[in-house]
Formats: C-alpha cells, sequence, structure tokens
C-alpha cells in the first residue's frame, strides 16, 4: 500500500484533483492514454480511464488485455480508472494493480449495453445494493487512493435518492450521476432527466458536480462535503439555464469531446487539425489501430458524407502511416473547399437554436428529444469560424 495520505472528500477533491470543473468522462475504447493526452491539452483537468473489466485485467494467461487497456505517464495526472466488476475480491485485486499509478479507482454502475447484462455489471446490477454496497466498501477499507462511483437514475426519484445515500455510505467519495434510467439507450437515449439530478443534489449532503456532453449528454459528478462553483461548456445563456436548473457545480464530457476534443476550450477547431494532433500522439504513445479509427470518424463525421471515398478507405486501412495520408488527403480537400467559401455570410441556427458550423468543423452530434442524432448536411458558413479556420491552417 502507498504511503501517501488517503484524503477524503472535498479534501480529495481540492488537494489531489485539483478542484477541477472540466473532467473527460468514462469510455469504452476511446478515452485510451494517447486520447487523454489530446483532451489535457485542450483543457480537461481530470480523465477516466475506459471501462476495464476487473476479472480480465487479473487474468495472467490474458496479458494483452491489460497492456491494451491500461497505459499512463508522467503527466497523465490526476486520472481515475474505471472497472467493471460483481465480485468484490476480484475487483479490489484489479484495483491493487493500479492504485499507485492513478488518483481513485471508479466503479461503472452506469453501463446499460447488452454486453453489460450478459457479463452481469454496470447498470445491471442497481437492484443488487448488498453486492454494490460491498464493491465499493471493500475498495474504501482497503485501497489508499478513494473509490468513486457512476451510476444511473430509477424512474422513481426517491429510489435514485436513496441509491445515492446507500453508496455513500459504503464509502464512495464521489458520485458521478447520469440522468437517464437504463433503458434509455441506442435509438431510445433521449434527453437526461435534470429534474432528477436537482432533486438529488437537493436531498443529499453531497457537492455536486455537473457532467454534460455539449448539447444533451448530461451528468451529474457528485463530490462530498462542500460547495463549487460554475462551469458550463457552451454558451453563457445555456451555462446560467443548466446551472439554475439543477444546481450543479461542473462539467464532464463524453459524446461531445469525441466529436470535438477542444470542446472544454470553448472552441471548434478544423476537423483537419484535431485529427492531426491526435496521430502525432498515436506515434509516441502505442495505440490500437480500432481505437485510432474509431477516433477518426468522430472526428470527421461532419465532413464524411462529402468524402464517401475517404470513409470508405478509413473503415479499411490497418497502419498509422495509412491514416496519416488519407488525413493529409482530406485536409487538402478541405482547405480548398473552406478557401472557396471565405466570404461574410449570415450566421445560421436551427430550429432547436443551435449554431450550424461548416461540415469541416468540429461539432456536436445534437441529440434530439426523441433520442435521434441531428445530422444536418445543409452547409452553412459563418465568417467568424471560416476566418479561425484559415488562421490556424
Amino acid at each position: 500500500m502507498s504511503s501517501r495520505q488517503k484524503l477524503q472528500g472535498y479534501e480529495f477533491y481540492q488537494k489531489v484533483l485539483g478542484s477541477p470543473n472540466y473532467i473527460l468522462a468514462p469510455m469504452v475504447d476511446q478515452s485510451e492514454y494517447a486520447w487523454r493526452i489530446l483532451s489535457r491539452r485542450y483543457g480537461a483537468q481530470v480523465c477516466y480511464t475506459p471501462m476495464i473489466h476487473a476479472k480480465m485485467f487479473c487474468d495472467e494467461s490474458n496479458k494483452q488485455y491489460r497492456t491494451d487497456v491500461w497505459s499512463t505517464g508522467k503527466y497523465d495526472r490526476p486520472l481515475i480508472a474505471q472497472f467493471c466488476a460483481n465480485d468484490p475480491e476480484i475487483l479490489f485485486k484489479a484495483a491493487l494493480k493500479v492504485q499507485d499509478q492513478c488518483d481513485a479507482v471508479d466503479l461503472n454502475l452506469g453501463c446499460p449495453q447488452h454486453i453489460a447484462r450478459r457479463g452481469h455489471y454496470g447498470s445491471f446490477l442497481q437492484d443488487e445494493w448488498n453486492l454494490i454496497f460491498n464493491l465499493i466498501n471493500i475498495l474504501h477499507k482497503n485501497l489508499s487512493i478513494p473509490v468513486t462511483a457512476k451510476i444511473r437514475v430509477f424512474p422513481e426519484v426517491e429510489k435514485t435518492i436513496q441509491y445515492a445515500k446507500m453508496i455513500e455510505s459504503a464509502g464512495a467519495q464521489l458520485l458521478t450521476v447520469h440522468g437517464r434510467v437504463r433503458e434509455q439507450k441506442g435509438h431510445k437515449t433521449g434527453l437526461a432527466d435534470w429534474e432528477q439530478i436537482r432533486k438529488v443534489k437537493l436531498s443529499s449532503n453531497l457537492l455536486q458536480f455537473y457532467l454534460i456532453t455539449l448539447y444533451n449528454e448530461i451528468y451529474s459528478f457528485n463530490i462530498w462535503l462542500s460547495t463549487l462553483g460554475e462551469l458550463i461548456v457552451g454558451s453563457n445563456d445555456e451555462k446560467t439555464r443548466c446551472l439554475d436548473a439543477t444546481g450543479v457545480d461542473g462539467v464532464m464530457s463524453a459524446e461531445g469531446n469525441l466529436y470535438n476534443p477542444a470542446i472544454f476550450a470553448g472552441i471548434n477547431p478544423p476537423v483537419w487539425q484535431m485529427a492531426k494532433e491526435y496521430l502525432e500522439i498515436c506515434q509516441t504513445v502505442p495505440t490500437k489501430i480500432s481505437y485510432i479509427r474509431g477516433h477518426l470518424f468522430k472526428i470527421y463525421r461532419p465532413a464524411l458524407p462529402y468524402h464517401t471515398d475517404i470513409r470508405e478507405q478509413l473503415a479499411k486501412v490497418n497502419t498509422l502511416e495509412e491514416m496519416f495520408a488519407l488525413s493529409e488527403e482530406l485536409r487538402e480537400r478541405l482547405t480548398k473547399t473552406a478557401e472557396e467559401s471565405n466570404k461574410v455570410s449570415e450566421i445560421r441556427k436551427d430550429e432547436n437554436g443551435f449554431k450550424m458550423f461548416p461540415y469541416w468543423i468540429c461539432q456536436p452530434n445534437i441529440r434530439t428529444a426523441s433520442g435521434n442524432s441531428k445530422k444536418e448536411k445543409e452547409e452553412t458558413i459563418e465568417s467568424d469560424i471560416i476566418s479561425v479556420t484559415l488562421q490556424r491552417e
């Protein structure tokens, strides 16, 4: 066990995490080391690892899995390692392997996917409160670093409140509440429930840190024993509306960060800039090709419908060099389009009031109340965005 002092509650939040306002969410196969480096470059103050399967992580016959999911470095802090598990002893064994290389261990109780149902973890444990208590409590009592947890809400807000309090009593020092029920996924994702988040906040002794993926991926991040102030990504009006509606204290980005790694910096850079920076990081940090491909598809999402040949090739290439070449080809095409479109034009918004960006600009994949993602292919030129595009090039 590490000899460093184990801080708790707000003291942990302030002295270890550095009082962060901007948090990179845990994302399977997508919040890996290389992506965390890029996200920190653009304002992420605390990062989570991808979800790690505790049993597989402890399997000595499957060391490749551990190599694939666990990689970090000197400047990759503060860092929270997230595990999924359903056996307290196995979870503890896995957590021991990383406790000296991160600042907290998080238990995933929010994954709603079918693989979590089959594996009996994530949100499919949420009715087994004794098991959850034991999973958290063994880490709280025996690790040298704090334990945290991430949950989804129940349909009944009172049950969510009692659930959060049980997790607190087990020893969790920080709680992330995703304001959706377990069934809200895929085409049924819809919008998160801000009112549930607000009521959990008001009914607990927790400091709440609001987590949002611009625009509508909303979470709530709770830290015991104190209060904080602000900060939400997006417009000032949106910041005020979210804070007033929920009483929360900060922001986390998941999906929004994947489409725009500079989301915390409050800018929308050209897609080719973010892709190039990420690929350059991958030259120095070994990263699985499948992870890289996934990130490029997200970054380039608005542009690929206009360049379907690049999209088809991106699905097939298997080396970093080929991905660099494809990105350079797309950059040349997009910069030419941007230069030809360099004219003053009226700033337009869609029917929901969101700005409509040119397709070569990093932008959110906006989710509507029905759960569908808005895929607007109309090209709209904004003179200020174009100016930034050309200046950066």
